[in-house]
């Protein structure tokens, strides 16, 4: 018996922004990130700009298979439902356990090299939303979700870049 392979996911980019909403983030502290990383090189820059580029880059299908990808596997470490020793390498968020970040490259990659160094350094000083999905002491795992924002809000301001240097 052959199963249909459903090849429409009209609700997918809805889904992916309910999971987000629901691990506490929104698209406004993705935007605020944006603003950290971008606001010394465009003096003019506003929050705004910055949330319709966190918009631009949650609309492509790889964003949001991403966020669908790591929430759930954030979620199942969470109800301790994965195997050992995964279980405890996501739970706990083992250093050098890098998947997580390959994941966020998968979004980083999308508007060019310029988001690598944005993703680095972000990922590094762990400003706004990243800080607290990066605490462990409430119980939650974000092993996943804290790289995936973070690479969003690097995708979104190598996006602001390249549109920037377009109009200069």
């Amino acid at each position: 018996m052959m199963i249909e392979k459903n090849t429409s996911f009209p609700d997918l980019e809805k889904k992916a922004r309910e999971l987000l909403h629901a691990r506490g983030v929104t698209e406004e502290d993705i935007a605020q990130l944006v603003f950290f990383l971008q606001k010394a090189y465009h003096p003019n820059l506003q929050v705004e700009d910055c949330l319709e580029n966190v918009e631009a880059v949650l609309s492509k299908r790889e964003v949001q298979n991403a966020l669908l990808t790591g929430i759930e596997l954030d979620l199942l470490a969470e109800k301790g439902m994965l195997n050992e020793p995964l279980q405890s390498i996501i739970q706990t968020d083992e250093g050098l356990y890098g998947i997580d970040e390959i994941l966020a490259f998968s979004i980083v990659n999308i508007y060019g090299s310029i988001g690598f160094t944005n993703y680095g350094y972000i990922d590094k000083l762990k400003p706004g939303i990243l800080q607290m999905l990066n605490d462990k002491s409430g119980g939650k795992v974000h092993t996943f979700l804290d790289d995936i924002v973070g690479a969003i809000a690097a995708a979104a301001s190598s996006r602001l870049a390249h549109r920037a240097a377009n109009t200069e």
